[in-house]
């Protein structure tokens, strides 16, 4: 009689060829569209922060890990080089060299590898970088540079959010805003200032077809992101028409896009469980919508994902799957 061995062994029992290399590489082959046309939109400008933003973060993270924690450096898994290119995304194209590796050094060595490096980072950490940045040189970081196919005399001006914002805050009502505001169109393809990741809701959403179809995320926390923004932003808006924008406005402006998919989705930092993940995109919704209409800031959806980041053990711990055989 033939003796066949059973082995046992501990989970995880799941065999696939996904790799944390692989998922890098394709969130930032993700991210390649909105790159291309932010570099169509600043152009060498876009090229140099998402250079040295990758390049800071990179050698800033082979230096820790080598110099100071005496492990074996893993800059080549993808994680720094993502980093560097969301931190990238979330400042001005004309911020100067030092506050971009300033940025880095803060996302690397506090956001990321002062928690224990990649896997066991609470934050985002092109978020802690951004929010770093923002707190520390607030006049660098709001002054957005104009798109060179944007046909205005000024070399920087306020982001759609800001004009909105400071119009509010003078007593204007949002139909005398309106005329100083981008089109619809013209948010939804870029003609517009801001960020390397604020210009480009068109070519966010083709990177998010990308990953979806790649299985990189699932739609759950894009959709209960901006889903949660549309509803709560067009309840205030029907409230009151002269103090609230349309909410469509709220999705095609500011960080929303580049939020929702590219970092509220990052599995290190959000919920495990669709349930769980259905209390972090509200979460992260309403309270850069709260943000926003009432907030010193005119964008808060960097905050507003540092805030839930800060929930997501909370929500794994009383938010689980149904134990296996178990009644609960």
């Amino acid at each position: 009689m033939n003796q066949k061995l059973l082995t046992i062994s501990p989970s995880p029992h799941v065999h696939t060829s996904e790799s944390v290399n692989k998922i890098m590489y394709r969130v930032i082959l993700a991210l390649m569209p909105a790159l291309v046309w932010s570099v169509f939109m600043f152009g060498w400008e876009a090229i140099r922060v998402t250079l040295l933003a990758v390049a800071a973060c990179m050698s800033i993270e082979f230096a820790i890990q080598k110099y100071l924690l005496k492990t074996e450096p893993q800059i080549m898994d993808g994680s720094a080089a993502l980093t560097g290119i969301l931190l990238a995304f979330n400042v001005p194209a004309t911020l100067p060299a030092w506050m971009i590796i300033a940025g880095a050094l803060v996302a690397i060595g506090v956001g990321k590898l002062s928690f224990g490096g990649l896997g066991n980072n609470p934050f985002n950490p092109a978020l802690v970088g951004r929010v770093f940045l923002l707190i520390s040189f607030p006049v660098n970081m709001t002054s957005w540079p104009v798109s060179q196919h944007v046909n205005v005399d000024a070399l920087t001006t306020a982001t759609p959010l800001g004009l909105l914002k400071e119009g509010i805050q003078n007593g204007q009502s949002v139909s005398e805003i309106l005329p100083h505001l981008p089109h619809n169109m013209d948010m939804l393809y870029g003609n517009m200032s801001g960020s390397l990741g604020e210009i480009s809701a068109i070519f966010l959403l083709l990177g998010f077809a990308y990953m979806l179809w790649k299985k990189v995320i699932t739609w759950h926390i894009p959709v209960f992101v901006l889903g949660t923004i549309f509803v709560f932003q067009g309840a205030l808006w029907v409230i009151n028409p002269d103090k609230y924008i349309e909410p469509i406005f709220h999705l095609l402006t500011g960080g929303a896009m580049l939020g929702a998919i590219f970092m509220a989705t990052d599995m290190v930092t959000s919920p495990m469980t669709v349930k769980g993940q259905l209390v972090f995109g509200i979460g992260i919704g309403v309270i850069t919508v709260l943000i926003r209409n009432f907030g010193a800031y005119p964008e808060g959806i960097s905050f507003a994902i540092l805030i839930m980041n800060g929930f997501t053990p909370l929500i794994n711990a009383y938010i689980k799957p149904k134990r296996f055989g178990g009644s609960n």
